[in-house]
This record gives structure tokens, C-alpha cells and sequence, in this order.
């Protein structure tokens, strides 16, 4: 199946099976948001803005074929526990976030990564899937330095050891510290493309993607950047009766279970 979007006068075809989400967790003021800026647009704002909960979607063209990335940025807070549930449920990839400078923001990462698991291993019980959740773990806000620290590396190493499925990174979303080879780890795990990652694809508009269309542009493009990508912007967060209709389809079987809807770009 193939999931269709509207960027001024071209459609951009995605095939179901390459769309994913990604969904960043953690406490308030970690630095959520700050490494999704990073992901998105390699800056950084000294302005803390709280996040209640944003959307954003990145295309990619990798080697002629696209792909959808949705990033949910979460709350620090969790008012509603049946969305933090949902967010869980229809995600692909994970990445938790807590300060090294903050003894209650590892903590807090250690509850979520437990309720991931709880969470996802009930579901792919439900629909037999062989399929694994990678996450990441960040310790963010290295550039603090050991006298502020109040999380060992070691401590935070000990909850991923033995897990292939779950790495930890030290990283500083302020001075760009890690943050890219985190994402390549990251989608490694997902068995996702490494172009995927900001340092691996060249940064275009989504007017310049509508060429990705013309049959005579990736001909001629192709060999010269194997990889693009995109940020959509005006993406909008599908419905919770569309991620609500989506886990149920897992459940029961019926349909692609990569059939979320679909967000229009204007």
C-alpha cells in the first residue's frame, strides 16, 4: 500500500512498509525538544519553551526510494496516561531522555523504558510479531562536566547491558556532541537506512522534492547525492481515532498494519 502526500503541485508516494515513528520521551527540561531541533534543523534555542506535545514528519529519497519518519516529542509531564500509552503503542523507535545533572530524570527514564517493554511485549504477544522496538537511551547535557553530574555512565550502561536492542549515548544537544552518531546507532538498531541520519543526507526544501517526480531529475541526480530529505512544514498529527483504528488493525490482524493516516502537507 501506498501512502500519498500533497506537496504543492506533486504527490509524494511513500509505500506503507517504509513509514515509521519515532517517539522521545522523557522528563521535563532534559532537553527533548532540543535534540529533535537538532535532528531537524542542526539547531539549537537557549529559550526553554514547554512542550506539551509536537508533531513532525521528515521524507527521504534514499537511493530512489522514500521513506516517512513521524517524530512525536512528548510532555515531560504525562496528565493523560492513556496517551502516553497510545504514543507507545504506535511507536516504531524510542528515544529516552534524562540529564546527567538530574537524578530524578534517569529515574524517570528507567519507569519509561519498563513501561515500553511492558507495553509492546503485550501487544506483539497479541499479534505474534517477531519484530523488536529499539531505543535509545541519552544521557543529554554532557557538556555540564563531572562536577555537576549526578549519573554515573555506568549506571545508565548497566540498564542497556544485554539488551541488542537498546544502546546508550552521553550526548550534548547544545554543543552538537554525539547527537548524529546517536541517530546512526539508533537506526542501525531499526534496521533503518543510515542515510536517515543528519549528517548522511543532503538538507532540501520540500519545493525541491517535488522534482523527486521527475523521472529526468533522479536520472541525473541520483549518482551525484545518493540521499535527501525533507522536513515537512506543516505536518499534523494524525487523529487518536486514526492511531486508535491503527493498533487495532494489529491486533486483529486485519489490513496493514502500517496504514496510519495520512497527514497532508500544504
Amino acid at each position: 500500500m501506498m501512502k500519498t502526500l500533497s506537496s504543492g503541485n506533486c504527490t509524494l508516494s511513500v509505500p506503507a512498509k517504509n513509514s515509521y515513528r519515532m517517539v522521545v520521551l522523557g522528563a521535563s527540561k532534559v532537553g527533548k525538544s532540543a535534540i529533535v531541533a537538532r535532528f531537524l534543523n542542526g539547531r539549537f534555542e537557549d529559550q526553554y519553551t514547554p512542550t506539551i506535545e509536537d508533531f513532525h514528519r521528515k521524507l527521504y529519497n534514499i537511493r530512489g526510494d522514500m521513506y516517512q519518519l513521524d517524530i512525536l516529542d512528548t510532555s515531560g509531564n504525562h496528565p493523560f496516561p492513556a496517551m502516553r500509552r497510545l504514543s507507545i503503542l504506535t511507536g516504531d523507535v524510542f528515544i529516552l531522555v534524562f540529564s546527567i545533572d538530574n537524578r530524578d530524570s534517569f529515574d524517570e527514564v528507567k519507569r519509561l523504558r519498563k513501561q515500553i517493554l511492558e507495553v509492546k511485549s503485550c501487544v506483539k504477544n497479541k499479534t505474534k510479531e517477531t519484530g523488536e522496538f529499539p531505543m535509545m537511551i541519552c544521557g543529554n547535557k554532557s557538556d555540564y562536566g563531572e562536577h555537576h553530574r549526578k549519573v554515573r555512565a555506568e549506571e545508565a550502561e548497566r540498564l542497556v547491558s544485554g539488551d541488542e536492542n537498546c544502546a546508550y549515548f552521553e550526548i550534548s544537544a547544545k554543543k552538537n556532541v554525539n547527537v548524529d552518531k546517536m541517530f546512526q546507532v539508533l537506526f542501525s538498531m531499526a534496521k533503518l537506512p543510515n542515510e536517515m541520519s543528519p549528517a548522511l543526507h543532503r538538507k532540501i526544501s520540500m519545493q525541491i522534492g517535488d522534482t523527486f517526480h521527475q523521472k529526468s531529475f533522479r536520472l541525473r541526480r541520483l549518482k551525484e547525492v545518493d540521499a535527501y530529505g525533507m522536513v515537512s512544514p506543516s505536518a499534523r498529527r494524525p487523529s487518536v481515532n486514526s492511531d486508535l483504528k491503527y493498533i487495532k488493525s494489529k491486533v486483529l490482524g486485519e489490513g496493514q498494519g502500517r496504514d496510519r493516516e495520512k497527514c497532508s502537507i500544504q
